[in-house]
């Protein structure tokens, strides 16, 4: 279910308990995404001192720029709605402060600088078209498996809110034989 949409089940949860379950929610998921990010920050940060970063042609080195900037902002994206929390504590702005904190964690997702890493590690073992390549996939893959699937699976909801035996796709409400 999309975090818009509210669950007919759910009719005795208030608006107040609603928006505080939501921001627990999404605390907790970035506390899971950041030391990602944090790892990926510090690998890049290390490799200029690398002895192997002496082999990267211009086009490598632009782009392991580009990884480094993309995880810093990624960085950034998913650091700031904890700060914008701290902030904005108890100023009676925790719905708006939840949508802005939502949209700054799914644009601090990292498919970018994980894609732009593969291509720099893949272009000092093989060949930049296979490098490329490598690195689309991985990027393509990440963006299906973080953005499409999510956007696209179907709710285990059916019309009478009922949950569904099948993931969603029966519409076969649970005890029902």
């Amino acid at each position: 279910m999309a975090p818009h949409q509210r669950n007919p089940r759910d009719a005795d949860e208030g608006n107040k308990e609603r928006v505080d379950r939501e921001l627990i929610e999404l605390l907790n998921e970035l506390r899971v995404a950041l030391p990602g990010v944090q790892v990926l920050f510090a690998f890049l940060l290390t490799v200029p001192f690398a002895q192997c970063f002496e082999v990267l042609d211009a086009t490598d080195r632009g782009v392991y720029f580009g990884a480094v900037v993309a995880s810093a902002v990624a960085s950034a994206l998913l650091i700031a709605p904890s700060a914008h929390h701290r902030l904005r504590f108890r100023a009676g702005s925790k719905e708006r402060m939840l949508k802005v904190a939502n949209a700054l964690a799914v644009a601090g997702m990292l498919a970018l600088a994980i894609g732009a890493v593969m291509y720099v590690i893949a272009s000092v073992l093989y060949e930049s078209s296979a490098a490329a390549l490598i690195a689309a996939a991985f990027t393509a893959g990440i963006a299906a498996l973080w953005f499409v699937l999510p956007l696209t699976h179907p709710t285990d909801d059916d019309a009478s809110g009922a949950p569904t035996t099948d993931g969603g796709r029966a519409r076969v409400p649970v005890g029902t034989p």
